[in-house]
């Protein structure tokens, strides 16, 4: 499926190079959302999709807008913070307008898409399960790069033992490494999930993550 251009890697505001009054930046990137966002809802237009998937798409981009603004807003303290909230939210919107017609779901401590977790490792839970009986696998988001990881603290996610089977149920652990971390930081990440018919990748999509410690 067609994407929106960049909607494999981050996009910073130029804008975080030429200020440090925090303030000022997190309304420059809160507008900036909305102004992108118009590219990812005229991709759904495109797709001329059935009525309630429509709604979905949008509803999941408007939601991707609103809650990664009210993180900027009340979360991110930094300019790189704000950073990784803002690229992250444009992050769910490519998401939202690719849809997921597969079941997936990354999980911190219970919660999904907006988590909160202690500084040190983190433990992710990613779970899939594909259509009409389809196994699913851990993919790369981007060439050799089996994640996208972005933070204000340095985390990285171990990649030393990760489960790489086909699963007809997937339901892994994931541990993101922070600890350099203080309080108030936070990373956001990106699992990628392949959908298989005879071992081969049949679809794939991407789930992001976003973690204040």
């Amino acid at each position: 499926m067609a994407m929106p251009a960049g909607h494999d890697g981050t996009r910073i505001d130029e804008g975080s190079d030429h200020t440090d009054n925090v303030d000022t930046y997190r309304i420059t990137c809160m507008d900036y959302l909305r102004e992108i966002s118009v590219d990812y809802y005229d991709w759904v237009d495109r797709y001329a999709l059935p009525k309630d998937e429509d709604k979905k798409r949008r509803a999941g981009i408007a939601t991707a807008i609103d809650r990664s603004s009210l993180w900027i807003a009340k979360v991110a303290q930094s300019i790189k913070a704000i950073d990784v909230v803002m690229n992250d939210g444009i992050q769910k919107m490519a998401e939202a307008t690719a849809g997921r017609p597969f079941q997936l779901g990354v999980f911190i401590n219970g919660r999904s898409g907006y988590t909160i977790a202690k500084p040190g490792v983190v433990r992710a839970v990613v779970r899939a399960v594909g259509r009409e009986g389809r196994k699913t696998r851990l993919g790369f988001h981007y060439h050799d790069n089996r994640f996208r990881i972005e933070s204000s603290c340095g985390a990285i996610i171990d990649e030393s033992s990760l489960p790489l089977d086909d699963y007809d149920t997937l339901d892994i652990p994931l541990d993101i490494c922070a600890e350099k971390a203080k309080p108030l930081d936070v990373i956001s990440f990106t699992v990628t999930i392949y959908e298989l018919v005879n071992g081969q990748e049949y679809d794939k999509r991407g789930i992001s993550t976003i973690v204040h410690l």
